[in-house]
């Protein structure tokens, strides 16, 4: 692998996802969730600068050392931090300044990785490439609730184009045979550490669907009283519909009898057959419930996953974030990556229309808590 070739790949495509953004859309930050996408440009470089250039480039100077306070994200290792609701505060640094710091370290790097890069430190880097691709998604996602939550709806980028991902004509639901299958990641390349170690699982006969849910389908939820109907719902999800006032996915809104929704473009009118998206995993449930049928497992989607198309959303489970076998967290720092959030979520699998290519495994374990749904998330019905 070509180091300076792959991290130059990765840090501007960060940037020409920002290419887009006035000065006045990188500050924003409308609910905890989301971070402004100033603060994301900025701790992916104090990535980079924490975890390889402070501790192994001989000689260079920290660019900042408030920086570190202000761009940990949740690395208790680390040091103290900015607390995640107050991002949106960060008046200063400015976005010039985190511009410039961003271009302080890619130099730095740069000069790094021209001398000898021992295994160790490669491993690192590429879990920092993999690290900025995961904020590129979060960025995408970030800068939509921030516009779509604008009350004149602006476009991010009228010439926007979703990825195509050919999901078939045929509906019939796809037999899985009762088994033992094996789950998990295999093979030389890079993988998170949450998608280890490779294990048997035995999974009863099963039946998949081929496709998912669109929103023609899901608005015959909606017209039918489904969020209205405590049946479908567990109970905390029913709460956070009569809490929430929730009445369809978000970025839908009803204007003159007509269903539209925030999209890059601005506000469009519904594509009926686009896939359904950003619901929760409590909406998901319901609507499976509504159909007399279920969400799959993560364990029978990846088993069925070869048998498929998946990419175009994050597909809730029915599985809940907990390791694998013989999972074992890294030392330091980089062992809070993934280890400490296995709690009180949902697993989702596939990839979605903005996760960077290449980005994407078919063991790769996303994973949500049950009420949120800014990123793109779909339903795949199982039973």
């Amino acid at each position: 692998m070509d180091l300076i070739a792959r991290y130059k790949e990765v840090r501007q495509r960060t940037e020409k996802i920002c290419f887009y953004l006035q000065t006045e859309d990188y500050v924003v930050q409308p609910v905890v969730d989301v971070s402004p996408p100033k603060w994301h440009i900025g701790h992916v470089t104090w990535f980079f600068e924490t975890f390889i250039l402070k501790p192994y480039f001989m000689g260079y100077q920290e660019y900042n050392p408030d920086y570190n306070y202000v761009f940990n994200s949740y690395y208790e290792t680390v040091g103290a931090r900015v607390i995640r609701t107050d991002r949106g505060n960060l008046s200063r640094p400015t976005v010039v300044e985190i511009y410039s710091y961003r271009k302080y370290v890619d130099e730095a790097m740069e000069g790094f990785l021209c001398g000898e890069v021992s295994d160790d430190i490669k491993e690192l880097l590429i879990l920092g490439f993999n690290h900025e691709e995961q904020h590129q998604e979060l960025l995408m996602t970030d800068i939509k609730f921030i516009l779509g939550h604008n009350p004149l709806f602006p476009a991010y980028n009228k010439n926007y184009t979703a990825p195509r991902i050919d999901e078939g004509e045929d509906d019939a639901f796809i037999n899985m045979a009762e088994g033992i299958y094996e789950i998990g990641f295999n093979g030389d390349g890079f993988c998170f550490d949450n998608e280890l170690n490779r294990h048997k699982v035995y999974l009863n006969a099963y039946e998949i669907s081929p496709k998912l849910v669109n929103n023609a389908e899901y608005l015959e939820f909606i017209n039918s009283g489904g969020y209205h109907d405590f049946r479908h719902w567990h109970a905390e999800g029913w709460d956070w519909v009569k809490t929430n006032k929730v009445e369809a996915p978000l970025y839908w809104h009803l204007i003159d009898n007509e269903w539209h929704n925030y999209t890059y473009h601005g506000l469009e009118p519904l594509h009926l057959k686009g896939p359904v998206t950003h619901i929760s995993y409590f909406e998901a449930y319901a609507y499976a419930s509504w159909k007399g049928l279920r969400l799959p497992t993560e364990f029978e989607w990846e088993a069925a996953s070869s048998k498929f198309n998946w990419g175009r959303r994050w597909e809730w489970t029915e599985s809940s974030y907990l390791p694998y076998p013989g999972f074992a967290k890294a030392p330091g720092a980089i062992g809070e990556y993934n280890g400490k959030f296995m709690v009180n979520q949902k697993v989702l699998r596939g990839a979605s229309e903005v996760t960077p290519p290449g980005h994407s495994r078919a063991t790769y374990r996303n994973f949500f808590q049950t009420n949120l749904r800014w990123q793109f998330t779909g339903i795949r019905l199982a039973r």
